[in-house]
C-alpha cells in the first residue's frame, strides 16, 4: 500500500534550507541537517552525500540518513576520481548525460545503457565503448547503495558533492519538479560546503598564526632579559605564577574570566617588563639601590611598555597587565595611582606574581627571601599593596605545596 502523498512547497523548503546553510560553518554538520530535512520533510526512505575533501583529494560518503536497513553507514567507503559515480560527475565528457534532468535516475540509466547498446550494435562495435562500460558500473553502484537518484553539486564547475537519494516512501517516481528542487538544493549545498571549507581553512590558518604569535611573544619577552642580566628567568616565572594564581582563583570561586583571559594573561605576563627596553642599562643593572631620580626613570617602563604594544591590536587585552602591574591596592602605586578594584584584575594578578618572584630572587645587594618569608610578606600586605583575591590565591597555592 502506498503512502498518501502530501503537496510540498518546494520553493519554501529551498528558502528555509538556504537560510539554515548560511549559519553553519561545519561541512559535516551542514550535510547532516540537509539530509535530515530530505528524509523527514520530503518523505525519502534514505539519503546520503558523497563529499569532496580537498585535503585528501578524494570523495567520502561520510554521512547517510534514513530508516534502519535502508541507509548506508557513515564512512562506509571512500571514492577517488576513478570511481564510476565520481567519474560520471567530474569528467566533462559525461556531463551531458544528466544535463536534461539535473540528476541521474536509475530508470533513465537503464534506458541510457540500452541506447548505448543499440548504438554499438549498429556500429558493429562488439566490445562496446567507454560510456557503456561506465554506465554499467554506475548502475551496479547505485543498486549497491539502494540509490534511485544521484544529484551532483557543483561549485564553479567543480564537483563538490553527490547527493544520493533512496526511493520515496510512497514508492512513486521522482517528478521533474522534485528533481529541479534537488538540483537547486545541491547547488546551494555546494556553495555552502565551499564556504564552510574555506571557513575551516581560515580557522586553521588563524590558529596557526595564533600559535606563531604566542611564540613570538615569548621571544619578545625574553629580549628584556638579554638587557637586564639580573632578571634571567624572571619573565617566565612571573608568567607561570600568574597563570597558577588565576586558575586558583577560578578554583576557589573568587573570579570568573571572559573568553581568552588565560591566553591574554600569558601574553601580558611574558611582556609585563617589555618597557624596560627603553630604560638605560646603567639603571637596569645598577648593583645598589636606585636614587629617587633613577627610580622615576625606572617607573617609566610601565608606560613605555604600553607605548610599545599599543600599535598591535592583537595585544589590546593584554596591555592592562603591562601598564598597571605596579599599581597598589591602596592607591600608592604607579603609573596612575589606581586604587582597589580600579586596578584591572590581570594587573593585580601579575603584581602578586611579580612581587613574589622579586622577593625570592637573589640580587647583588641582598639575598633572596625564602618562599615562606615571601608568602608572609604577601599576607601582611593584603588590602594595602595587594588585591585580596589574587594574594589569597597565592597563599593557598603555597599552603597546597604547589609553589
Amino acid at each position: 500500500m502506498s503512502l498518501k502523498s502530501t503537496k510540498i512547497d518546494y520553493k519554501k523548503e529551498l528558502e528555509s534550507a538556504s537560510k539554515s546553510m548560511i549559519m553553519i560553518h561545519d561541512p559535516k554538520l551542514l550535510i547532516k541537517l540537509i539530509l535530515r530535512m530530505i528524509v523527514s520533510k520530503l518523505q525519502i526512505k534514505h539519503s546520503g552525500m558523497i563529499l569532496y575533501e580537498p585535503e585528501r583529494n578524494s570523495f567520502v560518503l561520510n554521512i547517510s540518513r534514513g530508516e534502519i536497513g535502508f541507509k548506508v553507514p557513515a564512512g562506509f567507503t571512500r571514492f577517488d576520481t576513478s570511481n564510476p559515480i565520481i567519474k560520471l560527475f567530474t569528467q566533462t565528457e559525461y556531463r551531458n548525460i544528466t544535463l536534461n534532468r539535473n540528476a541521474l535516475i536509475s530508470d533513465d540509466l537503464n534506458n541510457l545503457i540500452w541506447q548505448e547498446t543499440v548504438a554499438n550494435n549498429l556500429s558493429k562495435n562488439k566490445n562496446g565503448n567507454g560510456t557503456q562500460e561506465l554506465l554499467h558500473k554506475v548502475s551496479e553502484q547505485m543498486q549497491m547503495y539502494n540509490t534511485i537518484a544521484c544529484v551532483p553539486a557543483y561549485y564553479q564547475n567543480s564537483s563538490m558533492a553527490v547527493l544520493l537519494l533512496g526511493e520515496k516512501k510512497d514508492t512513486t517516481k521522482f517528478g521533474q519538479e522534485e528533481l529541479d528542487f534537488f538540483a537547486a538544493l545541491a547547488s546551494d549545498v555546494a556553495m555552502a560546503i565551499r564556504n564552510a571549507q574555506l571557513f575551516a581553512q581560515l580557522k586553521k590558518e588563524a590558529e596557526r598564526n595564533r600559535q606563531l604569535f604566542i611564540q613570538m611573544t615569548a621571544v619578545l619577552g625574553s629580549t628584556i632579559e638579554a638587557k637586564d642580566k639580573y632578571t634571567h628567568g624572571h619573565t617566565e616565572r612571573v608568567t607561570n605564577y600568574s597563570l597558577m594564581i588565576a586558575r586558583q582563583m577560578l578554583k576557589n570561586g573568587t573570579a570568573d574570566y571572559p573568553p581568552k583571559f588565560f591566553e591574554d594573561l600569558y601574553i601580558s605576563g611574558m611582556l609585563h617588563d617589555i618597557g624596560k627596553i627603553a630604560i638605560p642599562e646603567v639603571i637596569l643593572n645598577k648593583t645598589g639601590h636606585l636614587s629617587p631620580n633613577e627610580f622615576d626613570v625606572m617607573k617609566q617602563h610601565t608606560l613605555k611598555g604600553e607605548e610599545i604594544l599599543k600599535p598591535m591590536p592583537e595585544l589590546k587585552n593584554s596591555i592592562d597587565g603591562v601598564k598597571y602591574h605596579h599599581e597598589r591596592y591602596d592607591g600608592k602605586g604607579y603609573p596612575s595611582g589606581l586604587k582597589g578594584e580600579e586596578i584591572p584584575l590581570m594587573a593585580a594578578i601579575i603584581a602578586v606574581a611579580d612581587t613574589f618572584d622579586a622577593m625570592i630572587t637573589d640580587r647583588p645587594y641582598r639575598k633572596g627571601l625564602t618562599k615562606e618569608q615571601a608568602i608572609e610578606e604577601i599576607r601582611k600586605n593584603i588590602g594595602a599593596q595587594f588585591n585580596p583575591r589574587p594574594a589569597k590565591a597565592m597563599i593557598e597555592l603555597y599552603e597546597q605545596g604547589e609553589l
